[in-house]
């Protein structure tokens, strides 16, 4: 009772959480020890709507053929059961050879209504649907003339979770966990459609990554560190998201991720891990902001086979770095502005200069693929 007691008032405050040690989370690898993934189904993609602290994300990760990289996020906010705020977030990168700073669009929405059913989002100038045979979504939004969103994203090999539901719980009893973290993966669609910018339409026929999370809880008593992977080629995506807990939860690192090709998960665990091999620094912060990266899969096929995957070498110099505090909506700072410690900032990189090659091996088979990489190293907290 007590431990609840304190985490209440952590919860109330915004203050730092005290130290409950590794035993108060519950990763998701104690479910992947029996059941190392579980297929997505229509029923798994669902907005949950929690009535507490929580921040709810569906994010595409786009991919065009043409060398545009975006980012298009809806994000679901409750801040102690009080407050409910919902934004989207549109991000675009352009190829070096166009010599453009990225396209940022943020807005609060307004009269937001969810379907009964849970698949569907509306708002004021956004439609954000999920196809009857749950394998398409389609977006569209006008909320921002400087990104008119118009797209389809088709799942063109079966989502996951890792374990039984994706879910890493936290909490001194098990059976009543006063926070969570959860991740869903389509990890290879194809992408139909556009963003039209103030300088024109920008086509976003390609590949895409799309990812359904549910922090429950405040996002920096969570995780101080994250680390993520996004690679797609032309037979094979790989996906990876590790975050670090803060000293309360034991530092402790969760790990989830996997690889499939057109119709077909090879692996999926959380037996994986993120190695920064070169770190280049941030000069305006204390943050040790990558300079190379090793990305490493490990997990077995559904025969019985041994997976293993990397993926490493240079990200050559960020695409953006983000200083969360200054660029997130309204509703996050006041989640995290009384954290004392807090200075969260993402660095984001899609290496162009040098060949990104994955390399998978299956059973005694050895595969190389080059691909495309988008990846992002977030630091909140020490």
């Amino acid at each position: 009772m007590m431990n609840w007691m304190k985490q209440q008032a952590a919860n109330v405050a915004g203050t730092a959480e005290p130290i409950y040690g590794a035993s108060a989370i519950q990763p998701v690898a104690k479910q992947a020890e029996l059941t190392p993934y579980t297929e997505l189904t229509k029923k798994d993609l669902t907005w949950t709507e929690l009535n507490s602290t929580n921040v709810e994300t569906q994010s595409f990760y786009l991919m065009a053929d043409s060398g545009h990289l975006a980012v298009v996020q809806i994000i679901y906010s409750n801040v102690m059961g009080v407050h409910t705020t919902c934004q989207f977030s549109t991000k675009i990168f352009y190829p070096k050879s166009e010599a453009k700073k990225p396209l940022w669009a943020s807005d609060p929405l307004s009269n937001v209504d969810i379907s009964d059913d849970k698949h569907n989002f509306y708002a004021d100038n956004l439609a954000f649907e999920l196809s009857e045979d749950g394998t398409e979504y389609s977006l569209k939004s006008m909320t921002n003339k400087k990104a008119l969103v118009n797209l389809k994203v088709k799942k063109s090999a079966p989502g996951f979770v890792v374990g039984m539901n994706g879910k890493s719980t936290y909490g001194t009893d098990s059976t009543a966990p006063w926070g969570s973290l959860r991740h869903a993966f389509w990890p290879r669609n194809t992408v139909t459609g556009s963003i039209t910018t103030e300088d024109g339409p920008v086509d976003f026929t390609g590949k895409g990554l799309y990812i359904m999370a549910l922090q429950f809880g405040k996002p920096h008593h969570l995780a101080k560190k994250w680390n993520f992977a996004n690679f797609q080629g032309n037979n094979y995506s790989a996906v990876m998201m590790e975050f670090q807990t803060p000293p309360s939860y034991g530092d402790t690192i969760v790990n989830v991720g996997g690889i499939v090709k057109d119709g077909e998960i090879i692996t999926a665990s959380s037996s994986n891990s993120v190695t920064h091999t070169r770190i280049k620094g941030d000069p305006d912060n204390d943050w040790p902001a990558p300079e190379a990266v090793k990305f490493v899969w490990a997990g077995k096929a559904k025969d019985g086979k041994e997976v293993s995957a990397i993926l490493e070498g240079p990200l050559d110099e960020k695409i953006d770095r983000i200083d969360i505090m200054a660029e997130v909506p309204s509703f996050v700072k006041s989640i995290v502005s009384a954290a004392a410690g807090t200075k969260p900032y993402v660095y984001q990189y899609s290496p162009e200069e040098h060949p990104i090659t994955l390399k998978l091996k299956i059973g005694d088979e050895e595969i190389t693929e080059e691909g495309l990489l988008f990846s992002e190293a977030t630091f909140i907290s020490a």
